[in-house]
């Protein structure tokens, strides 16, 4: 194993042990995604009982988009919630200490982020399928390539808020939680792009997210894979990983050369 790669796990087993021996952190993890799933779940029976000839629709495009747009939350949250871990613990220096790296630090931020979006996630699209009888995967190989898209946009906006906390300290920490749910009446989730008003559509094409469902809709409701979208939505994340990515790196090197990263949190 490479110097780099052992760093990286280094910083990834430093987390992971926090969760060995801690089952409410697990359940944490799991918490929002099943409470969302069920609530949405019971909507959609409720629909299914109204009208019968929506219950398919109703749950595919409700249940689905509840499912995904966890993904981009989890994968967010896991980045800044890892790193504000650090921060908790005054860790930060003692990291910085070491030979780890900028890019070191974000590979082990990613890879955290990836493993407490699929432990949050994953029994939610278990749930579903047990309790209403919708199967996420059902909609075949492009459902991978929805998680990819949603946690390559999670990681990016998880990079800006991390730029955020080591610009302005405790003081911007509340952004590891709001920040996406701040987007999400653009991100499309719920109801097609069309249903915004037209200025806002013009918000709406500029986040990865509104792609995606997009996408996920035209998978559901035309059994198709709508090839533009999905290549938008890879795009635009790359877009916003060079751009968040840059000011992280420019925060971190500001944070650096002014002493913040020892005494951040403070």
């Amino acid at each position: 194993m490479s110097g780099a790669l052992r760093r990286v796990w280094g910083l990834v087993y430093r987390h992971l042990a926090l969760y060995r021996r801690s089952w409410p952190r697990l359940l944490e993890l799991m918490y929002w995604p099943v409470l969302q799933m069920l609530v949405w779940g019971f909507v959609t029976a409720y629909l299914a009982g109204v009208q019968q000839n929506t219950a398919t629709v109703a749950a595919g495009v409700l249940l689905g988009g509840v499912l995904l747009w966890e993904v981009a939350l989890r994968s967010q949250m896991g980045f800044a919630l890892s790193f504000l871990e650090e921060i908790w613990s005054r860790n930060l220096g003692h990291i910085f200490v070491s030979p780890l790296r900028p890019g070191e630090l974000v590979a082990g931020l990613v890879t955290m982020a990836t493993l407490r979006m699929l432990v949050g996630v994953l029994p939610a699209v278990g749930l579903a399928w047990l309790l209403y009888g919708f199967g996420l995967f059902a909609l075949g190989p492009v459902v991978v390539l929805f998680f990819a898209a949603l946690m390559l946009m999670g990681w990016a906006v998880a990079l800006g808020v991390t730029a955020m906390i080591l610009r302005h300290g405790a003081g911007a920490e509340p952004l590891a939680w709001s920040v996406l749910f701040g987007l999400t009446p653009f991100a499309c989730v719920f109801y097609p792009l069309a249903t915004l008003p037209e200025p806002l559509q013009w918000v709406a094409q500029a986040i990865p997210a509104a792609h995606v469902f997009e996408g996920m809709r035209a998978a559901l409701l035309e059994g198709r894979v709508d090839g533009w979208h999905l290549a938008a939505a890879f795009l635009l994340d790359a877009l916003w990983l060079a751009l968040l990515g840059r000011v992280f790196l420019a925060q971190f090197e500001a944070a650096r050369r002014s002493g913040a990263l020892l005494n951040i949190g403070e």
